[in-house]
């Protein structure tokens, strides 16, 4: 079991394990061509030659950073992985300088118990709500996402 940065080879069971929860309204889709533009942002929880967990950290505006596509195997909830693979994308904003890191998301009281915060999804630059508008056919008027942030230090 490890945490490491994705690989392109990795890029089609990213892909499986986001759409998943994508196909269920849970989180946004990623297409294949979009994955590997991004590969650099994901991480990885492997298990056995298997990726059981994803996460990425996307670097959009100045001193933030957004956590997106947090996704873990169904069968692997409540093993923590979700946790450790926010924690390693955390730290990698410290590394990089990152002031704040935010989320928005479904799942509230999973980031809350990460030291989240619910922000006014107002007070987010216009550029985060780029693919909001370009993929969500919830946007904006039945948006029922939380904004989060978490300051670093």
């Amino acid at each position: 079991m490890m945490i490491r940065k994705a690989k392109v080879l990795d890029v089609k069971d990213i892909k499986d394990l986001v759409n998943r929860y994508a196909e269920k309204g849970e989180m946004l889709p990623r297409a294949l061509g979009e994955l590997y533009d991004s590969i650099r942002d994901f991480s990885v929880y492997e298990k056995n030659g298997k990726i059981i967990g994803v996460a990425a950290l996307h670097i959009g505006w100045e001193g933030l950073g957004e956590l997106r596509s947090v996704a873990v195997a169904p069968e692997h909830i409540g093993e923590g992985i979700g946790g450790k693979l926010v924690n390693a994308c955390i730290k990698e904003a410290s590394r990089m300088g990152v002031e704040e890191v935010f989320v928005l998301t479904y799942v509230k009281e999973f980031f809350e118990k990460m030291g989240f915060k619910t922000a006014n999804r107002n007070d987010l630059p216009q550029k985060v709500w780029t693919e909001c508008r370009n993929k969500c056919v919830k946007y904006p008027d039945k948006c029922n996402e939380t904004a989060m942030t978490l300051k670093l230090d």
